[in-house]
């Protein structure tokens, strides 16, 4: 039978396979230390929890809720972006709850993209920001390109060579899955272009409390004018360990914003209302849980930057978000990222996430996520001393898996 037309768009999803080969390896009693999916192992902070726990007793809370979020939680999140960005944003019209920063992105998509819309995108990114809109029917201009001097031109080669011209611009800094970071004077260029082109600015800043140096990453609502022309998504799964509450928000652009939630509207009635409640608590918090959380992965990333280094594959220090992009070791570069990945589950029990499902320019690297405490990260890198060390000497017997069908 044939496939319907949005799911023939889409490629086969990447990390299926790893996951198919973890749950493989598991069967056979392996011990794998899953550096692969972000998934925070950290648990949610206590008063957030006793806060759901108190609300849930309501049975008035028990009903459906608000699409949009609950007024108490719009005003909580517009508090934050006060305090920790100095940006002054409306609850009512410039703040819309979601299930998620990658729901609030997909139906964003839906609501603004018309079939052949043209949206300029990092490659590689998290796949929800190019493949939401190509479910919507968009078309996806890849700019393989870090936020530097030349952004700019990649963002004028990408207007001159369109047609019909780009509709929207995503961003994601601190970025899954580069980690890298983009300055304020980086945001200001990118305001200032988009709003001489008239381009929408998507902007992905899930990981905006997750830093490591000691500068917070800004916010592209912090340049004058960006209201005008850019929404901004956060999350806060990795904020604050709640990544099954599936909360977050979109803020910014009022006609954009307004696109969402009508589009929300059509299609769910928000989370439950004590997981509402709840997120404005944490919100409203004084930032001590956030600090903590911080620290966290800061200490993970030290363990694992060194001990990796000490098994022989060098790493770059991320400076922000809860994943280091680490290029594929040049013994194995040929290979790709996804037989490499392959090979990390067989040959060493360690599970990381390929590059290439973030885009065919990151097939050169993998992901590896802070989500195993310390002592498994040094563990991991035990087992891929052993794995480099093996390989070096007997080249011949280290195969990919898909090399054996």
């Amino acid at each position: 039978m044939e496939e319907f037309h949005k799911v023939r768009r889409l490629p086969p999803y990447v990390f299926e396979q790893v996951n198919r080969l973890k749950a493989s390896a598991r069967s056979r009693g392996a011990d794998i230390i899953d550096l692969g999916m972000g998934n925070p192992d950290l648990p949610t902070p206590k008063a957030i929890v006793d806060k759901l726990c108190e609300v849930v007793r309501d049975p008035r809370t028990h009903r459906y809720s608000s699409s949009r979020g609950i007024p108490g939680l719009r005003r909580a999140q517009a508090n934050y972006y006060a305090s920790r960005f100095g940006v002054k944003l409306d609850p009512d019209s410039q703040v819309v709850a979601t299930l998620g920063s990658k729901e609030g992105f997909a139906n964003m998509a839906q609501a603004i993209t018309a079939p052949g819309d043209v949206i300029l995108c990092p490659n590689p990114t998290y796949p929800i920001h190019a493949f939401g809109f190509i479910m919507s029917g968009g078309v996806i201009r890849s700019l393989q390109v870090e936020p530097d001097d030349g952004f700019i031109l990649a963002l004028e080669r990408g207007i001159r060579h369109s047609i019909p011209k780009p509709l929207a611009l995503i961003l994601n800094y601190p970025s899954n899955p580069t980690a890298l970071v983009a300055s304020l004077d980086f945001y200001k260029e990118v305001v200032a272009f988009a709003r001489k082109n008239d381009i929408i600015i998507l902007s992905d800043l899930a990981y905006s409390e997750i830093y490591f140096d000691g500068n917070p990453p800004p916010s592209v609502l912090q340049v004058p004018g960006a209201i005008d022309v850019a929404v901004e998504f956060t999350s806060m799964s990795k904020t604050f360990s709640m990544p099954g509450w599936r909360m977050g928000f979109a803020v910014g652009n009022e006609r954009l914003i307004s696109a969402l939630t009508r589009v929300k509207s059509y299609l769910d009635y928000g989370a439950f209302t004590p997981i509402q409640v709840a997120a404005a608590h944490a919100l409203n918090g004084d930032g001590a849980d956030i600090a903590e959380v911080r620290d966290v992965y800061r200490k993970r990333r030290d363990v694992m930057v060194d001990a990796f280094s000490r098994a022989g594959w060098t790493i770059p220090a991320p400076a922000a978000s809860m994943f280091a992009w680490a290029p594929i070791p040049e013994p194995f570069k040929h290979l790709g990222s996804l037989e490499f990945s392959k090979l990390l589950i067989e040959h060493a029990d360690v599970a990381v996430a390929p590059g290439v499902g973030f885009g065919e320019h990151g097939d050169d690297h993998v992901r590896i996520a802070l989500v195993e405490n310390e002592h498994r990260i040094r563990q991991a890198a035990r087992n891929i001393k052993r794995f480099l060390a093996s390989s070096a000497k007997q080249p011949n017997n280290v195969v990919p898996l898909a090399a054996h069908r």
